[in-house]
């Protein structure tokens, strides 16, 4: 074999194995590993704050507190066997609720460490007429909170997982729950 048609060969074989990247929708669903992905985050929390904000129970809470309520989105614990990134969830759970425009979102405890940081800082070295004042914060009435279960069957080469996220909305006040809710994805995956 010519050594040109060698190189050609050598050539064509190695840009055959390259990798291919192409920019795709976000919202566009593509399960490859049949875990739990970002589609599934999306459509639950969007499917479970719309839930939540439509009851009859917040309803009734809100009619009786007067004004619209501040939520605050406390941990959502990861309990499946598989790796969830529980954080990326929970923004996911608080985006649905900040552009509902029916609560308040209340920043999380991690976040407002930082604000209260910043604010104390602001007292010593900002001048007085642009600081942020002490005792201006808006105050939770509700904490979300929740957690993520899943349930597996496997015979063969075929495996059902049920993926269950059941969430509680509490009164910081009085601990009284006023919102119950649970979503399932369910996932066939055959090798």
């Amino acid at each position: 074999m010519p050594r040109a048609l060698h190189f050609i060969l050598i050539a064509l074989v190695s840009f055959s194995c390259a990798r291919s990247v192409s920019r795709i929708d976000p919202g566009q669903q593509i399960d490859l590993s049949g875990r739990w992905n970002d589609s599934d985050s999306r459509m639950v929390a969007n499917k479970m704050v719309t839930e939540l904000l439509g009851s009859d129970k917040f309803k009734d809470y809100s009619k009786t507190l007067g004004k619209k309520p501040s939520v605050i989105v406390g941990l959502i614990r990861n309990k499946t066997s598989e790796h969830i990134d529980a954080d990326n969830y929970i923004k996911k759970i608080e985006l649905a609720i900040y552009n509902s425009s029916i609560a308040d979102l209340v920043e999380s405890d991690s976040f407002r460490d930082k604000l209260r940081q910043e604010r104390a800082e602001q007292q010593d070295f900002a001048s007085a007429g642009t600081a942020s004042q002490w005792g201006k914060e808006q105050g939770a009435n509700l904490m979300l909170f929740g957690e993520m279960t899943s349930e597996t069957d496997t015979y063969h080469k075929k495996k059902v997982v049920n993926y269950i996220t059941t969430l509680f909305l509490t009164d910081i006040e009085t601990n009284r729950r006023v919102w119950y809710g649970q979503e399932e994805i369910k996932k066939f995956i055959k090798d």
